[in-house]
């Protein structure tokens, strides 16, 4: 974390901590997406998937996480963005609600500790498909770190009732 010089009341700088916030940094389709700290469960590499009949598109299958049954979902399909291999992709195991789930992402970055004051709301000029599931954005020297709103990624199953 980095600190901020405040003045003291003695009138000499003292430090002070700004508020920060931790993400998993996880890409997809050459995008970055900042998953919070306290969703995620397990980072997991390739993983055997099996397909659940009549599930709904975005759902690409369950997988056994030590014992545990966990919904496996494809951010690809729900954004609607081409399809990967899914042989070479990792997970991020999330947990919303009092369940699991496993978000099959292209590749996973680092953990980034990032100032609350610089979090933004999501530009008018992010694609509306990634709007759709950020809760806003931070903008970093190189690039957009888009915050994935976990709830609306996993809110699938609305666009399904008719």
């Amino acid at each position: 974390m980095t600190a901020a010089l405040a003045a003291s009341d003695a009138g000499g700088p003292e430090r002070r901590l700004a508020p920060h916030r931790d993400y998993v940094t996880v890409s997809i389709a050459d995008q970055w997406f900042g998953i919070p700290v306290e969703a995620v469960h397990d980072v997991l590499g390739s993983q055997s998937i099996a397909r659940v009949p009549l599930a709904p598109p975005e759902v690409a299958g369950s997988l056994n996480l030590r014992g545990h049954i966990v919904t496996a979902v494809d951010p690809r399909v729900r954004l609607r963005l081409p399809a990967l291999d899914d042989r070479t992709r990792m997970s991020v195991v999330v947990e919303h609600g009092n369940d699991f789930f496993s978000l099959l992402i292209d590749s996973v970055g680092e953990v980034l500790s990032l100032p609350e004051d610089r979090f933004e709301p999501n530009p008018v000029t992010l694609d509306a498909r990634w709007r759709e599931v950020s809760a806003g954005v931070f903008r970093l020297d190189d690039r957009l770190l888009v915050v994935l709103d976990v709830a609306q990624m996993l809110a699938f199953d609305r666009l399904m009732e008719v």
